[in-house]
């Protein structure tokens, strides 16, 4: 079967990031994701129509020369994480 997931990120805070790393590293979050998603699927602590307000995924050190494509992958890895703690009621 399959289905299609759609996740809407409205805002992401970051902090210590240059200005102008934040377009790199928000198109490698979404990529990773989709590649998590694809690969693992839904976490199955959501249902099909699961919507809640707020994932904090807490806090994270990034390497002082990390290239922006690694602090996406960094960050999707934490959001993919969360969503699989996530119990939605």
């Amino acid at each position: 079967m399959n289905s299609d997931i759609e996740l809407h990120i409205e805002e992401l805070i970051l902090h210590g990031i240059a200005p102008g790393d934040t377009f790199r590293i928000g198109q490698a979050v979404q990529a990773e994701l989709t590649r998590l998603l694809q690969m693992h699927g839904l976490p199955s602590s959501l249902s099909a129509e699961a919507e809640f307000g707020e994932l904090s995924v807490g806090q994270f050190n990034v390497a002082e020369n990390a290239r922006p494509n690694a602090v996406g992958n960094q960050i999707a890895g934490s959001v993919f994480k969360g969503l699989q703690r996530t119990q939605v009621g």
